[in-house]
């Protein structure tokens, strides 16, 4: 073979291995300074249910490719391994698990430095105490798609064993999340006596989203709904179609009524509200993990001006707001108000940074900054809400700001001492399945 046969032949192939060689480090450098960000941000601490990748790897990037969430860098390559780079922003989807060809990936809650609680259930959904079901969020599992089969197929377990008892509801739901409403529709479907309460709207953790934000699911077979084939869509549309199957079916929701405690009671259960008691045979908590929002604890947090999530940020237009709290719920909310509304926004937050706040979220809060349509106050704490104004303490001095709306972002308190109250004994996982 002449020599000039033999460069026909090398140099496309030089030209391809320098390009892939290149392309690889490329992608390695930029998946290493996404990590390395995510270290600086606090992004790198997992909130759910989340890959790891073991030394199986090949450096395929299938997970990569297959891993809904692109735009946020959950996963990238580094070093020509799959990596888990911000899992702060990973919400449990499994593609990437599901796409490895060599099993490489596994799903785990919690790390090594953070815990999470998670009930002990049977593969029904069932906790130690009988009679006692979780579904949903609160189980580990992230996702709409999760919480809409966990709410089916628990309530068809408790179908199964169902025992008629005197005075009793077969099940009492608890939440009206994508869990619950699912549960509420599966009873309905099989002619169960049921209870459904929820201490406040139809849609639990979505009604909870930001105005328009994104919400990924599958499709899913739903009792009386049947196929339920959205992909994607905002959480206005999905909220919409919810309310419409409410209207049509007739399933039957408490809205506004919060458990206090759940005691065993004649075989069954006594379940008390600030509103009443219910006798049921089961209950099925779909409560979601934030469970009930966190208060200020200050004077005048009782009035009406007081809310606790974002629902329209228009609805605040020409108004004076103050957001509280320094995760992504306040700078989402605080943000969306700024950029859609005349209304002037004020951030309060105890800490100096946002350390705990996703970076897109920061970029969108230093924007609004920019604009002048939105001020931060940073290491401040509100000690006093009043009709007309709200008093805040930054650096030991008291500043008084006219206000007619506060919106408490606080987070929520998980519910493990619900939980431990009622006799559901938890497991902290430190990554583990």
């Amino acid at each position: 073979m002449s020599a000039w046969t033999w460069l026909v032949y090398l140099i496309p192939l030089v030209l391809a291995w320098t390009w892939q060689v290149t392309r690889r480090r490329t992608v390695a450098s930029k998946g290493r300074d996404a990590h390395i960000q995510a270290q600086r941000t606090g992004l790198n601490e997992p909130v759910s249910l989340h890959p790891t990748i073991n030394a199986l790897c090949v450096g395929c990037s299938e997970c990569v490719k297959a891993c809904p969430e692109k735009e946020f860098n959950v996963l990238g390559m580094i070093d020509g391994k799959a990596e888990l780079i911000n899992a702060g922003d990973c919400i449990g989807h499994g593609a990437c698990r599901t796409s490895c060809p060599v099993n490489a990936i596994s799903l785990v809650f919690g790390t090594a430095k953070r815990g999470i609680d998670i009930p002990i259930l049977t593969p029904e959904f069932e906790t130690n105490v009988p009679g006692i079901f979780v579904a949903g969020e609160l189980g580990g599992m992230g996702l709409i798609r999760n919480a809409l089969v966990q709410g089916t197929q628990a309530v068809e377990a408790i179908a199964r064993r169902r025992q008629r008892r005197q005075g009793m509801v077969d099940v009492l739901i608890v939440g009206a999340g994508p869990a619950g409403f699912a549960a509420s529709l599966t009873a309905m479907s099989l002619g169960l006596k049921y209870v459904t309460l929820e201490q406040e709207s139809l849609g639990g953790c979505v009604f909870q989203y930001p105005r328009a934000k994104l919400v990924m699911t599958s499709p899913v077979e739903v009792p009386i709904i049947g196929k339920l084939k959205i992909t994607q869509t905002s959480k206005e549309e999905l909220l919409e179609f919810w309310r419409n199957v409410e209207k049509k079916t007739g399933v039957a929701i408490k809205y506004r009524e919060r458990v206090e405690s759940i005691t065993p009671r004649g075989g069954g259960f006594l379940v008390r509200t600030a509103k009443g008691q219910y006798a049921a045979a089961s209950v099925l908590l779909a409560i979601g993990r934030r469970g009930t929002p966190r208060k200020l604890g200050v004077p005048g947090e009782d009035l009406s001006k007081v809310v606790y999530r974002l629902v329209d940020p228009e609805q605040y237009s020409g108004q004076r707001v103050l957001v509280v709290g320094g995760g992504d719920s306040a700078l989402e909310a605080a943000s969306s108000i700024a950029e859609s509304t005349n209304a002037k926004v004020a951030l309060s937050y105890r800490g100096d940074a946002f350390v705990r706040a996703k970076v897109r979220n920061r970029e969108r809060l230093e924007s609004a900054r920019k604009t002048g349509r939105l001020h931060i106050v940073l290491k401040s704490q509100v000690r006093q809400i009043a009709p007309d104004a709200v008093v805040v303490e930054q650096s030991g001095k008291l500043m008084r700001i006219p206000n007619e709306v506060v919106i408490v972002a606080a987070g929520g308190i998980v519910p493990t001492d619900f939980l431990k109250n009622v006799g559901v004994q938890v497991q902290t996982k430190y990554g583990t399945a």
